[in-house]
């Protein structure tokens, strides 16, 4: 049986995200009509609001939903002359300037208001600390996975994509101030409180707020903590049986899940198409890419050399990941690395 290591890429669908997006294919209704089907629709739509609001601590802002984080970014960044460190995402990298310095794995920041910081890094999972008064900030990854609250962080937008945490694919939300001026990008009539034209996707939101609320209940249960122990059990693991491999920023704060390591000599992608065909799904960096594989930026930009950057191998645990699972991984991965030093 196939194993699943690549959460940061995608999610499972939770069963209250597709129970919600069952019921939801009921309502016939355009949120936008006034009449009782569109108000019914309506109502999923508020109702999934309040939810993405309460799971995100975000009681205070206005939640803008749209087709999902890169959508997010070009919303909330494009024409502001944002600056950022080499290590966000595609995404956020097109829309700045990417000056912002990154000593030791942690974006050095000058002014906070001229400036974008992710929470999380999807190819290392290394966290930031975010600076208050910070403009932008990416929390795709990091929601649901460590604590977070808009309202206490201190950030004017921050923005989420449902499919990072169990929701469906295609759909997010942009957080921003309750009243915030912000020129939509895509207009027409007017939907999302003028941000975002176009009927909304009422399905997909429903996903995405029942897997909010469910993810925010694993997160407070503490149901994560244990996946951290499995990422390190993975990564001991691999360290008995390649004494020289780098593990990206272990030394630093990071999301439980996240696993980034690098073998020199073994391309990324080779491990990558090796691993698939003994059954396990991970990833060489980013799968946000339209399935290219490509050198790391990210990398390079922590001090890795090219070599270095083009041998790292993502592993990203998820809720249902066991720690069965997590050895055989090892276990296939070093008999890989034994028949390449063979050969």
């Amino acid at each position: 049986m196939r194993v699943y290591l690549d959460h940061n890429a995608t999610t499972p669908l939770r069963a209250e995200a597709r129970a919600a997006m069952i019921a939801a294919m009921d309502a016939v209704g355009n949120p936008s009509s006034v009449h009782a089907e569109g108000r019914a629709a309506k109502g999923i739509v508020e109702r999934a609001r309040a939810q993405i609001a309460e799971a995100v601590g975000a009681g205070t802002a206005d939640i803008v939903f749209l087709s999902g984080a890169t959508e997010a970014a070009a919303l909330a960044l494009a024409e502001r002359g944002l600056q950022a460190g080499m290590i966000e995402h595609d995404a956020v990298h097109a829309w700045v300037d990417p000056a912002l310095p990154v000593l030791a794995g942690c974006v050095q920041v000058a002014d906070p208001a001229r400036s974008t910081v992710q929470l999380a890094n999807s190819e290392t999972g290394i966290l930031q600390d975010l600076p208050a008064d910070l403009a932008v900030s990416d929390i795709t990854q990091a929601f649901g996975r460590v604590p977070f609250s808009y309202d206490w962080a201190g950030v004017q937008m921050v923005f989420l994509s449902a499919h990072k945490f169990g929701g469906p694919k295609g759909v997010g939300a942009l957080i921003l101030p309750r009243g915030h001026d912000l020129s939509a990008q895509i207009k027409g009539g007017g939907q999302e409180m003028g941000r975002r034209s176009g009927t909304e996707n009422v399905i997909g939101i429903a996903g995405m707020g029942a897997a909010a609320a469910a993810a925010q209940a694993d997160l407070a249960a503490g149901r994560w903590d244990q996946i951290a122990q499995f990422r390190n059990i993975l990564e001991t693991g691999i360290e008995a049986a390649e004494k020289n491999t780098i593990f990206v920023g272990k030394d630093l704060p990071r999301l439980p899940n996240t696993s980034c390591f690098v073998t020199s000599g073994w391309k990324g992608e080779t491990q990558v198409m090796a691993m698939d065909l003994a059954g396990f799904a991970v990833s060489a960096g980013s799968a946000c890419s339209s399935g290219k594989v490509k050198q790391s930026r990210v990398l390079r930009a922590l001090g890795l050399d090219d070599d270095a950057a083009a041998s790292a191998l993502r592993v990203s645990l998820g809720l249902e990941t066991t720690q069965d699972q997590v050895l055989r991984f090892v276990q296939a991965w070093t008999e890989k690395r034994a028949r390449l030093r063979a050969a």
